[in-house]
């Protein structure tokens, strides 16, 4: 390891940030976490940090007990006398909440920014927020990396000049249009109506998919109710296959039988969420050799904007 730097990782990202740190060309350092009768659980590193520059490797997907956890490791860094804390969120939880909605609701990704600034983080580097603007609740430099370094060479694959781009609803449009103008291809939208979170009441398409090979393009994939119901609704208007490309795998209740039941021939995503099991339609694209090669070029103090290929 780089001289004054080490990697640690908390409990939900530990086969991650274990590739990762071979992909950096080293070893992770020793944390242990100890758990009481009572469910509460303490970290503790088991080698100095002191005067070190720390990154800690933490996804914050359910239960909160990941970004506790990840809270914990900060305070024990920062009491140790580590020189920089830089924790590296590759799914950043909460981030559905990054504004009010409707009256008496909090802004839950703003508070997880407070709590990690006020734990005492210098930086912090996560991947496709569900919304950009999270990076303005963080007073530290946030380097937000995008999917589409890794997508894009993969969907180039299937450009046979066919290609349609779809964004599963209005608000992935942005996302999707991007992929569509890099790509010089077509662009499709389904419009969704909610009566409830995570219940549809209606989907509509917009754009025509006849005969075309859709790329369903979208941050994350929790129940799968909108993925599936976009991907059966272009089906039966036309389209000749329908994949999709989703950086986090949340993938709860009962998101595996939509996906078995749906008309999808395959779901992309990659291993910032590890999957629960195995499933016959998911392929999963690791981000180790991003995240290495940024950890790589903080330390270096180089740029990272080559790895943007697609905002």
């Amino acid at each position: 390891m780089s001289s004054g730097v080490k990697i640690f990782a908390g409990r939900a990202s530990q086969e991650l940030a274990g590739k990762i740190v071979q992909s950096y060309g080293t070893s992770l350092g020793n944390v242990k976490v100890t758990d009481f009768s009572d469910g509460e659980f303490q970290p503790s590193f088991e080698e100095t940090v002191r005067g070190q520059d720390v990154f800690l490797i933490q996804s914050t997907m359910p239960p909160t007990d990941n970004l506790f956890e990840l809270l914990l490791m900060v305070d024990a860094a920062k009491r140790a006398s580590a020189r920089k804390i830089i924790v590296v969120i590759p799914y950043f939880g909460f981030a559905r909440q990054d504004r009010k909605d409707k009256p008496r609701v909090a802004i839950g990704a703003r508070l997880v920014a407070n709590m990690l600034m006020a734990a005492g983080i210098d930086r912090i580097m996560t991947m496709d927020l569900h919304a950009d603007q999270i990076q303005g609740f963080f007073e530290v430099p946030v380097d937000h990396l995008y999917g589409s370094t890794i997508f894009f060479k993969e969907i180039d694959k299937f450009n046979n000049g066919n290609l349609i781009m779809a964004a599963p609803d209005a608000g992935g449009a942005k996302r999707a249009n991007s992929y569509a103008k890099k790509l010089d291809i077509g662009l499709a939208i389904c419009h969704k109506q909610r009566r409830k979170a995570n219940e549809i009441a209606e989907m509509t398409v917009i754009g025509d998919v006849t005969g075309k090979d859709v790329i369903l393009i979208d941050d994350m994939i929790d129940t799968a109710g909108t993925l599936t119901k976009a991907a059966d609704l272009f089906m039966e208007n036309g389209a000749k296959s329908v994949r999709a490309f989703c950086t986090h795998a949340v993938l709860s209740g009962p998101a595996y039988e939509r996906l078995s039941n749906s008309k999808i021939t395959e779901l992309i995503v990659t291993d910032t969420i590890p999957l629960k099991h195995e499933h016959e339609k998911i392929r999963v694209l690791t981000v180790s050799d991003l995240f290495a090669d940024v950890i790589r070029r903080m330390i270096n103090n180089q740029s990272i904007s080559s790895h943007f290929v697609i905002s």
